[in-house]
């Protein structure tokens, strides 16, 4: 495998081919996808490694104190040897990375080969293709966090530990001094904790960030700009804390801190600054000087590190190894954003040259992270879905059947609020059997609905030839094999979206359809069914040329403790509704999706994605979970052909024309009427499928269709392309 390596005594630099790391027990091998340079630490020791040896001596005095020590204990020449000896080596570079997991060491299992993961540590998270990370060094990427954008999982938990120290409040004010790449993750930091941010850096660019990203003034430290923001935000008082996050020899830090902090406010070194302090000056104001250890707790402790032994939650709140999953969890929500930060991506066979474009000053940068051979993004840069086939075998006639009996696998809110009412006394349908995982919500369901029976015995029901349909109404996890169990028992299926929560498990279901015989499918997409939009389609009309369909999904925040948000298990958000939209849209357009292209803010839960299909037409659908309840949840426009269909929460519809004889409109109803998504036509559709024999309400092609598109946002939140959606020869 190749290292970036440096030679501390000739200071060259090199990529050098190298043994592959073993994996110990206690840690993982990780290939490297993306390492993160250091613009502050790294670029200092590139530049001692080039001074002379007096240089060297002068800019490292704690080191020449043990050289004078081992002289005392062994002697001039003893230590000369050891001394060159140690300069005369490569060094590692890089402490701050991302990478997938190729192979797990004994001891380990809350990460699997393939899981993508952060790593820590400057002998553990190397600038190579492959490193070995011991337990407490690393941490899970979340879903939808790009890898490179979990790359600065070190230097963001390196912030997070400076904040921690702080000990900020809601609404105190702070000033950051140096707004290199710690300095701008600890603004953003400290703006996202409900602190107002001043910063300070002589560079107008790196200022002009910070503001961005949300600091509320910045400027140069020697100008009054900043003593002028300090003054007004906090009405002449000074600041509640400082950060020193600049590096260098220069004094001129910690006497900004003094003059411009509150008395007895909070001083905190996160960088290598000089700290010659003011006697005078830190004395009157009783300022408290603290000093921040790198990521947190655990660190320089080999107990922690390499034994992988955690320290008490109840003790030690944050470690390094929770900071670091903490920051993470923070960029993968949006509650900060490092892309701004990064000024340059390099191939990793590039480092050399990288390294010293950074120390000439060509390369002005924040942030550089390291791309290696084999990145994803490299190797497909289109990413393509394969939309499975579907492949029948003659079964056959299926006999006219009345009443149909019906049994409902699942009696939770949505079944028994938005379903079962519509079913529940309806003419020629038997509710037949609830099945449940509990008796007393089957028995609820069985009192309320009328059920003949109710059990927990899922064999028994599917087993039951007087059943003609299942409906599978259970948490999303368990869609795709219970669906599979209802075909191979010859039973028509009525699933609720989704149908899959994986690629696997849609192949899983086709393959059961072939194997079975039996399509008779139908998944709860019922918006194509509600007869206001069925109207306002008609209206509406024929088109010629692409349509431009623009849907907002304004989803609202989840309650806290719903089971939706258990995502590792039941699948995202949008996972688990998303083909409810993607549904519609296709079914306006008249055609299923071509393609994928989805951008994530806000941690994946707000997402914009946007379909398009064969004529050229494309539909944007805006998911969002941040706005208000007072809003319309959903709202859509189809405009084409000098016409334009308005949508409004399935309570109003309007479609405009410009016709021969001028503009026209038709409005649904100058009143709102009561909401109807469809669900009634749906099933009354789906009952009469099942009792004539006829084909189901939509075709299973464009079932599959929708849940392959909606599946592939996923694909292209990772890959930040757009992902083809590929259909078989």
């Amino acid at each position: 495998m190749k290292q970036v390596v440096q030679n501390y005594k000739s200071g060259e630099l090199a990529v050098l081919d190298v043994p592959v790391p073993g994996c110990k027990p206690g840690g993982v091998l990780v290939r490297t996808v993306y390492s993160l340079i250091s613009t502050g630490t790294e670029l200092m020791k590139v530049s001692e490694a080039g001074m002379s040896m007096l240089g060297k001596a002068r800019s490292r005095p704690d080191q020449v104190a043990k050289v004078v020590q081992s002289v005392a204990a062994q002697g001039v020449p003893a230590t000369y040897r050891k001394v060159m000896g140690k300069l005369d080596s490569y060094t590692p570079l890089g402490y701050s990375l991302c990478g997938v997991v190729e192979q797990v060491g004994a001891g380990i299992d809350e990460v699997k080969v393939g899981d993508l993961v952060a790593c820590a540590g400057n002998e553990h998270a190397l600038h190579a293709e492959l490193n070995w990370v011991p337990k407490n060094l690393y941490a899970p990427v979340p879903d939808g966090l790009a890898p490179q954008h979990a790359a600065f999982g070190t230097v963001g938990s390196i912030a997070m530990q400076g904040v921690r120290q702080g000990e900020p409040q809601l609404g105190e004010v702070a000033l950051v001094i140096g707004l290199g790449l710690i300095g701008q993750l600890v603004a953003q930091l400290l703006t996202a904790s409900g602190v107002r941010v001043v910063g300070a850096d002589p560079d107008r660019g790196r200022c002009e960030l910070a503001e961005r990203l949300g600091a509320v003034a910045c400027g140069d430290p020697s100008s009054a700009g900043v003593e002028a923001a300090v003054a007004e935000l906090t009405g002449g008082h000074g600041v509640d804390q400082v950060y020193l996050a600049a590096g260098g020899g220069s004094n001129q830090p910690v006497e900004l801190a003094a003059r411009l902090c509150r008395d007895r406010g909070r001083v905190v070194d996160i960088g290598k600054c000089r700290l010659d302090l003011p006697w005078n000056a830190y004395y009157e104001k009783e300022l408290d000087v603290r000093f921040s250890r790198s990521y947190g707790p655990g660190r320089y402790d080999p107990e922690y590190e390499l034994d992988g032994r955690d320290y008490p939650i109840g003790y030690v709140r944050w470690t390094e190894r929770r900071n670091l999953a903490c920051f993470l969890d923070l960029a993968a929500r949006g509650r900060v954003d490092v892309d701004p930060l990064v000024s340059h991506i390099a191939a990793f066979d590039d480092a050399v040259e990288t390294y010293q474009r950074l120390k000439d000053g060509d390369l002005n940068a924040v942030a550089v992270l390291f791309r290696y051979p084999g990145h994803p993004e490299e190797a497909a840069p289109a990413p393509t879905v394969t939309v499975p086939a579907v492949r029948r075998r003659s079964s056959p006639a299926r006999p006219v059947r009345t009443p149909v009996r019906l049994a409902f696998v699942g009696a939770g809110n949505y079944a028994t609020s938005m379903l079962l009412p519509h079913l529940t006394g309806r003419e020629g349908v038997e509710l037949s059997t609830v099945v449940t995982t509990t008796a007393l919500s089957g028995a609820n369901a069985q009192r309320k609905f009328g059920f003949a029976r109710a059990t927990t015995d899922l064999d028994a029901v599917l087993g039951d030839p007087s059943i003609d349909a299942v409906f599978v109404v259970t948490r999303h996890s368990s869609h795709a094999e219970l669906t599979r169990k209802a075909l191979l028992a010859d039973k028509a299926v009525f699933v609720e979206k989704p149908l899959a929560l994986t690629q696997d498990e849609l192949a899983g279901v086709l393959e059961t359809v072939e194997e079975s015989g039996n399509d008779r499918l139908q998944v709860g997409f019922n918006r194509r069914f509600s007869p206001l939009l069925q109207e306002a389609r008609k209206q509406f009309g024929a088109r010629t040329g692409p349509a431009s369909l623009r849907y907002l999904i304004n989803a609202g925040r989840l309650q806290q403790g719903s089971w939706y948000l258990r995502q590792s298990c039941e699948g995202s958000r949008f996972e688990g509704e998303g083909g409810h939209f993607i549904d519609t849209a296709s079914w306006l357009l008249g055609a299923d999706p071509l393609s994928v292209y989805a951008v994530a803010s806000s941690g994946n839960e707000d997402l914009q994605i946007v379909l398009r299909y064969p004529d050229e037409s494309t539909a944007t659908l805006s998911y969002v979970t941040t706005g208000t309840s007072s809003f319309p949840k959903e709202t859509l426009d189809l405009i084409a052909s000098g016409k334009v269909l308005r949508l409004d929460d399935f309570v109003r519809a309007s479609v405009f024309m410009d016709g021969a004889v001028g503009r026209k409109r038709w409005v649904s109803s100058r009143l709102p009427k009561a909401q109807d998504k469809g669900q009634n036509a749906e099933l009354a559709a789906f009952v009469r499928a099942v009792r004539t024999g006829g084909p189901m309400p939509v075709p299973l092609e464009s079932l599959v269709a929708t849940t392959a598109a909606t599946l592939a946002v996923r694909t292209a939140l990772t890959g930040g392309a757009p992902v083809t959606l590929a259909r078989p020869r």
